[in-house]
């Protein structure tokens, strides 16, 4: 090493290595030059992977050609520098290297394959190997995690979890008989499963498996037989008076079983301290043990605090261990009844001491435990050994590498062909089955039972091919990972290959072709696999060490007292150990076949340390062949130790609280349990119970991921900031809180449950004999919380070892931070539950147990701290009680109880005295002290913000639920929503006991904003709905009302009435009684100007209206064709009044008693003739008539004027002036147009787009809040109006038009609605035409005048806006109101418009269009010389003049008078252009000239009724217009609309 890197805190890489165990060999150093990140051994060789990737190869290599003897220096594989080689491996003559990019390097022996390359042979450097996936399209390269080398297989670990074999035999776990196997292929029956480690052994292989949930497991088929070997699931045998069941099937094929039908689960799972001890094995091994020493523990013992690290068992001195001899093996392996080979002594350390190899301490020794075995082994496995399924000896592995693959090609076909005629177990003869030895590979048999039950055993296994998966409807989903970054702790490990030595843990000696799961092994929590040679180790979360030996079952080490080992290496016939002691420095321990002195192969140069104590802080082993390996740290600036000594507090803490679930919990929670307790204690009790339980779980498995986890971290790259406990900190914290608040509610409620006092005792560590069990109870549930002092210290330990500018200092300095304020939260919490505990045992009685809740507090009392209430009795008792949910008031037997949430504490008076005197909302005053009112906000505030939340001042406004009982108007009505200082404010819901219900905002207590109010009617059974605005608890502002009814009025409100501009619909269109009334009103009843439609009776009145009756001017159509138009009284039409019937013949003089005349009148025919003089009777029945009758006069100017309706209907000016005022009202004006509130109504526009985007019940649209968005900024103008500030004023208005929340889009909205609704249906008379054109008149001049209100700067109607200084058009134009409103308001009113158009234009459209298409039958040329056009002018090309048909049949799709006329502007520009190409000069026209041709034009375009297209411009034109040439084009076009009427045939 170089001497500068040892001044750095994290200095790693120091390398040891020896070979076996015997008294004089200690463990030597290797120097390199570089620290050693990884190493693996294999029979004879050896390769590590140092720092920066470079990967060094030691020991025999034969495969290096070149070499003629082995190296005495680690040889430096050059084809690996510049890779990013992260890991190796090594199996028994080869070796592999995966780079940080997931590629693949084999090289050595590769006769079997084992190398993934096609050449056999050896392969002297590492040479690249591809994981093809074929079931991808197109086949990928896989990447790979991690790589296993056995002595003639190899798996990999790929990126997606999945496992892939080559080399020879059944280890390789492929569905082939064909070997070798040079090219990597997939382990089909663990795809899909999520591998999270595989390791080789010598001739078998190992997986760690993410475990498979229930629901995601398959089930098969209920056919009775396996699904892979086809042979019964249950087999029956006679046995004298009773049947024997077995169910134990297992499939020789290596495929775990699936349950064949949903149900209660059987698993196999007895714990491995359950096992019985093997008798006869004992007894021989207690022999052996007096007589050899087998496993060896090197005990690192280092100077400072570590010296007094040492173990309680007696001394044994290492002169009297004695290696065990042949005959004693040959005499072991003869009374276990297995095959064992020659010098196989006991690789798993059976029974035997442990010593250290100074002889200072020894071990107690430890044991594996094994299931009972009686007798010899079945004939199968016997012949299996007979026949050589393994080859020959282990021992000689360091000769020529050829040697121990002899015979190897027949192993292989031999074990093919025994797999087959082992495939049926149920083929065994009776009298084998009944023997007392029976076969290792089926479980006892089950007993004789009184009642007959069968369960199959659980499965996971893999989806096959051949069977139907049909999922279990009961199977519940279990809880996920805490954190995907912490380990998975639910594994399966699944084994595969020969069995002859029990290394694959099945229970027999079988061997399997495929992947097969290791059933006893679920839920033991395994961590990590080992693979020697001819046995299997694997390591669980609780620091337990479980083998797979020669006598084929799996078993637990008994390791000494104390010890937790958290790393394992499996050599040839050996395993070494690395566990906790009592101490933060690792301990190294050895078991397996101890060797003589003699002189190791030079395997580099070495460094004798003198002692195991100068080792280090050891952070992996290894094993392989006969050798060891270990790789150390120094402990500078006490960084390495501080991170051993987390780790190893961590997996102490997992230890101990899975003991304390196992011993106390555990039984506790069987439904069993549960059931009695719940039956004696109450379902509350029993259910905090089990929530203790589970919460306690929840602690036990996220320590557990956490202590493999730093495991896992002690062999990476030691980047604190990569730290779990620092980058998953919220989730230990949360599960410590929910720990701590579960335990805290047990404790409160005063729950003992059982009488485990010893037990208890012994868990807690509590040597006092005369505790309480609630106080042991106490001292075991909070023990855990004693851990984050740990990680406070630990944390902090780690921090001093770097610079306070670091970002690892502050990373650590902030972890630091948040445990040791969490612990101090818990400890808090801790001192309230006893506290609490403590009042409720001293308080009891009915009165007040009833409020006893798991998860309430105690605060304080005024038994102890003194509160006062104000104008309280002389002689009255009242008792205070502060939880940390509610405010207790106890006055006698009774008590009053005040939710904290809607408490709020204000002060009422200013006395500066020491008892301060506040009132809380929803009690009585009272005297507060000072701790009293700081006690009472802390609490307050904790409720609504959460624990340590804040200096005790709790917030003003907060959501919570209450129930009046005081407040008269809202007594026992429940609310739930915002409050401020005690009231309703904001949105919330109030729910009343007689059935109403308001959803909406509150404002100080009471309704106010938008809302959604129900209103039970009890004589209908129905409810009557408003939603709408409201004001200081009232309707007031827009709203819509649906009476129970089947009325629905929608419109403004004022106090609870309806008043302003309202529609009011009654019944259904075609029912009964329905009718619809649009207008004003005024405190609930019609007043002013409306439109009343009576569809049952088909009349429409428009007109004035006082106290829902007609008064006042009016008209009145019927669908009869009837038109009536006067003054109103009392509902009736009397007085002057006009009448005019379908044929054009009217009335107009007195009338009485509703549309009946009497008296004066004139009554005028439609060809002119007059009758003057008195009328009675009804118009429909007859009139009596008293007069003089007078042909018409030619020079009568006045008659057509008195003939024309509209002269006593109500002036357009006097209509929806409700409409405007609450336009103006929205603006905040309470005037129209007054200039000092101007920018007050821009305030109240900005305001309401806000509330209204805020507060609006539909989902707004992308688009729509984007454009509210831009509507609230006001737009900025300074000085005159010019050409550009017009177009931004014009933009704004479009879209303000467009959007209802805005004032004028609001406006735009509700005229538009009551205009279609006076001119459609019945009022879609010719009559009202005239009255519908002066109306959109009216409304453009009003609107206007809101539009000059917002930007004062508009020119008034006619002024001039000037050009722009920047622009090259120097001319102004004329500001006309209709040319800037028309836009926005005529496309949303076209259409009833236009049909009083047509209405009215009816006779003569009909006489155009049948002109037109008679004269369009004319040949064009015909056409052109009939119209008059001069031949000069005539086209070469017909189509020429045809195209601009299509220019002027465009005006009838645009609405606009001005964009109609740019239409016909565009004709006539167009019609020009063509004459002047056809001339090839410029022309002058004249009247006589372009008006045939323009004639020509109109009648090839087709306009249907052109006539009331020319008559809705004539009326809605720019009157700036008229006399330019715009106004010239359009009199053209009249012009030929009456030419084409008076064509004669």
């Amino acid at each position: 090493f170089d001497s500068a890197s040892e001044e750095s805190p994290r200095v790693r890489g120091l390398l040891y290595l020896w070979r076996g165990y015997s008294s004089s060999v200690a463990p030597e150093r290797v120097l390199l030059t570089r620290p050693v990140l990884q190493a693996a051994l294999g029979i004879s060789h050896g390769i590590l992977l140092a720092e920066g990737g470079l990967v060094f190869s030691f020991g025999e290599l034969p495969w290096k050609q070149d070499l003629k003897t082995p190296p005495t220096d680690p040889l430096l594989e050059s084809a690996l520098s510049g890779r990013g080689v992260v890991s190796v491996a090594a199996g028994s003559f080869h070796c592999g290297a995966v780079t940080q990019d997931g590629t693949l390097y084999m090289w050595g022996e590769n006769s079997s394959g084992q190398c993934g390359l096609l050449e056999s042979g050896l392969v002297s450097d590492p040479r690249p190997v591809n994981l093809v996936d074929s079931d991808t399209l197109p086949p990928q390269v896989t990447r790979v995690l991690e790589v296993a080398c056995g002595e003639h297989h190899t798996l990999a670990l790929s990126a997606q979890h999945e496992v892939w074999a080559w080399g020879s035999g059944c280890q390789l776990g492929l569905v082939t008989s064909v070997f070798p196997v040079r090219r990597p292929q997939k382990v089909e029956h663990l795809a899909g499963r999520h591998v999270l480690q595989v390791a080789c052994g010598g001739f078998h292989s190992l997986a760690l498996v993410k475990h498979v949930s229930p629901q995601d497991s398959t089930w098969q088929a209920d056919t009775g037989k396996c699904g892979e070997c086809n042979q019964q699931l249950l087999s029956m045998f006679d046995k004298e008076d009773h049947v024997i069941i077995n169910n134990s099937h297992y499939c020789p094929l290596g495929v775990e079983l699936v349950n064949t039908r949903p149900g209660p689960w059987s698993r196999h799972t007895r714990s491995l301290m359950e096992h019985p001890y093997n008798t006869q094995a004992g007894d021989l091994l207690a022999s052996v043990d007096r007589g050899s020493g087998d496993p060896i523990m090197l005990i690192n013992q280092v100077s400072g605090p570590c010296l007094d690290c040492s173990l309680s068992e007696p001394d044994l001195s290492v002169d009297t261990q004695v290696q065990l001899g042949e005959d004693s093996v040959s005499s072991l392996a003869s009374s276990l009844s297995v095959s064992l080979p020659e010098s196989f002594t006991d690789t798993l350390g059976v029974d035997c001491s442990f010593a250290t190899m100074e002889g200072a301490a020894c071990a107690a020794p430890y044991q594996v435990n094994s299931a009972e075995d009686t007798g010899s082994t079945s004939s199968l496995c016997e012949s299996s050994k007979s026949e050589g399924c393994v080859p020959g000896p282990r021992a000689n592995h360091t000769g020529s590498v050829t040697a121990s693959r002899e015979g190897k090609e027949e192993a292989c076909r031999f074990e093919s062909k025994h797999m087959k005629a082992s495939s049926s177990l149920t083929g065994f003869l009776l009298d084998e089955v009944m023997m007392a030895g029976r076969r290792h590979s089926l479980p006892p048999l089950p007993s004789h039972v009184s009642e007959p039950y069968f369960f199959l055993p659980a499965s996971s296994a893999l989806p096959s091919r051949r069977t139907t998966d049909i999922r279990p409807p009961t199977m519940t989903r279990k809880k996920e990972e805490v954190a995907e970054s912490l380990p998975s702790l639910n594994t399966e490990v699944w084994t595969w290959g020969r069995g002859q030595e029990g290394q694959l843990g099945h229970g027999d000696q079988l061997p399997r072709l495929q992947p097969l799961c290791i059933k006893t092994l679920n839920g033991e929590e395994v961590v990590k696999v080992a693979a020697g040679t001819h046995h299997s180790l694997a390591v669980t979360a609780q620091c337990q060490v479980i083998t797979q030996h020669s006598q084929a079952v799996t078993a637990q080490c008994q390791m000494s007292e104390g010890l937790r080992v958290w790393d394992v290496a499996a050599g040839q016939d050996h395993s070494v150990f690395l566990a906790d002691g009592d101490c933060c420095q690792p301990i190294l321990c050895y078991s397996g076949q101890q060797v003589s002195t003699f002189s190791l192969a030079p395997l580099g140069q070495y460094s004798s340390p003198g002692s195991s104590r100068s080792m280090g802080y050891i952070s992996s082993v290894c094993g392989g062949g006969g050798s060891c390996l270990a790789l150390a740290d120094h402990n500078v600036m006490g960084f390495i130790s501080g991170l051993h000594e987390l780790a190893a507090a961590d997996r102490k803490f997992y230890c101990r609280l899975r003991d304390i679930q196992k011993r106390s919990l555990a039984d506790l929670c069987s439904n069993y349990v549960l059931e009695s307790l719940s039956t004696v204690l109450g379902k509350t009790s029993s259910l905090l119970f089990q929530s203790l339980a589970d919460s306690h779980n929840r602690l036990c498995h996220l320590m557990g991921q956490h202590s493999v986890s730093m495991t896992a971290f002690l062999h990476g790259g030691r980047d604190v900031k990569s730290l779990v406990i620092l980058k998953q900190a919220s989730t230990f914290l949360d599960t410590y809180k929910e720990y701590c608040s579960s335990v805290g509610n047990f404790l409160v409620m005063g729950v003992l449950l059982f009488n485990l006092l010893e037990v208890l005792r012994h868990l807690s560590e509590c040597s006092a004999d005369k505790v309480s069990l609630g106080d042991l109870l106490v001292l075991l549930f909070y023990m855990p919380l004693q851990h984050l002092h740990v990680y406070n210290r630990l944390l902090l330990k780690l921090a001093t070892c770097f610079d306070v500018s670091t970002v690892e200092y502050q990373k650590l300095q902030e972890g630091c931070s948040r445990y040791e304020a969490l612990s101090v939260s818990l400890g808090r919490r801790q001192k309230e539950a006893e506290s609490t505990n403590q009042f409720w045992k001293t308080n009891s009685g009915k009165t007040i147990d009833v409020l006893r809740r798991p998860q309430r507090r105690l605060v304080c009392e005024s038994s102890d701290k003194s509160l006062t209430l104000q104008n309280a009795g002389r002689f009255s008792v009242n008792w205070f009680v502060l939880f940390n949910d509610l405010l207790v008031h106890a006055q006698f037997s009774s008590h009053h109880v005040y939710p904290l949430v809607t408490l709020w504490v204000e002060p009422i008076t200013e006395e500066a005295s020491s008892n301060l005197h506040f009132e809380c909302t929803h009690g009585a005053p009272l005297y507060l002290q000072a701790r009293w009112l700081r006690a009472m906000n802390q609490a307050v505030e904790a409720v609504l913000m959460g624990e340590d939340s804040g200096a005790g001042v709790p917030a003003d406004s907060r959501t919570a639920s209450y129930v009046f009982s005081k407040d008269l108007l809202l007594k026992d009505a429940s609310y739930s929503g915002r409050w401020l200082s005690g009231k309703p404010h904001g949105k919330g819901t109030m729910k009343w006991p007689d059935g109403r219900t308001y959803t909406g905002t509150f404002k100080h207590g009471l309704k106010d904003g938008y809302g959604d109010y129900f209103m039970p009617n009890k004589t209908l059974n129905k409810c009557d709905r408003y939603q709408g605005h409201w004001k200081e608890g009232k309707m007031q502002g827009f709203g819509k009302y649906k009476y129970a009814t089947g009325e629905v009025y929608e419109g403004s409100f004022h106090e609870n009435m309806r008043q302003g501009h309202g529609m009011l619909s009654s019944g259904k269109l075609i029912g009964p009684s329905s009718s619809v009334f649009i207008g004003q009103w005024l405190q609930d009843k019609k007043t002013g100007y409306g439109v009343f439609d009576n569809m049952t009776r088909g009349e429409k009145y428009m007109g004035l209206w006082l106290e829902d009756q007609r008064h006042g001017n009016g008209v009145l159509v019927t669908q009869t064709g009837l038109y009536y138009e006067g003054a109103f009284s009392n509902n009736k039409m009397m007085g002057t009044g006009f009448l005019m019937s379908e044929d054009d013949t009217t009335f107009q003089g007195e009338f009485s008693d509703d549309w009946t005349p009497n008296g004066k009148g004139t009554l005028s025919m439609p060809h002119g003739d007059v009758i003057e003089g008195l009328f009675t009777g009804e118009w429909t029945s007859g009139l009596n008539i008293t007069g003089t009758y007078r042909k018409p006069d030619l020079y009568d100017a006045d008659r057509k004027e008195r003939t024309q309706p509209g002269r006593l209907s109500v002036p357009p000016e006097m209509k929806w002036r409700a409409v405007f005022s609450e336009c103006w009202s929205r603006l905040g004006c309470e005037a129209p147009g007054l200039p000092c509130e101007r920018r007050k109504a821009w305030e109240n526009i900005a305001v309401t787009l806000t509330s209204g985007r805020r507060d609006s019940p539909k989902v707004l649209s992308r688009s729509q809040t984007r454009m509210l968005e831009k509507l609230e900024l006001i737009p900025q103008h300074c000085g005159p109006v010019t050409a550009r500030s017009y177009d931004l004023v014009r933009r704004y208005l479009a879209k303000a038009c467009e959007t209802p929340l805005h004032p004028l889009g609001w406006l735009v909205e509700t005229l538009v609605t009551a205009y279609r609704m006076t001119y459609v249906g019945v009022g879609s008379t010719r009559r009202l035409r005239q009255q519908a054109v002066d109306e959109i008149k009216s409304f453009i001049n009003r609107i206007f005048q809101l539009v000059r209100f917002l930007f004062p700067d508009m020119p008034e109607e006619g002024g001039f806006i000037i050009a722009d200084p920047t622009s090259c058009v120097s001319s102004s134009w004329v500001v006309c109101s209709s040319t800037l409103l028309l836009p926005v308001l005529l496309p949303r009113l076209y259409p009833p418009l236009f049909s009083l158009y047509s209405l009215d234009k009816e006779r003569e459209d009909s006489l155009y269009w049948n002109c037109v298409l008679r004269l369009n039958k004319q040949p064009d040329l015909t056409l052109l010389e009939n119209l008059g056009v001069q031949q000069n002018f005539w086209p070469l090309s017909i189509s020429v003049l045809g195209k601009k048909q299509q220019v002027s049949s465009c005006s009838c799709t645009k609405f606009t008078p001005s964009d109609k006329l740019q239409v016909i502007r565009q004709t006539f520009e167009e019609l020009t252009q063509e004459v002047q190409a056809l001339f090839h000069k410029n022309i002058m026209w004249s009247m006589d000239d372009l008006f045939p041709l323009f004639l020509y034009v109109v009648l090839r375009a087709r306009i249907k009724k052109l006539g009331s297209e020319v008559s809705l411009i004539d009326d809605l034109m720019d009157p700036s217009l008229q006399h330019g040439e715009l106004g010239l084009m359009f009199t053209t076009l009249k012009a030929c609309y009456f030419q084409i009427q008076q064509e004669s045939p």
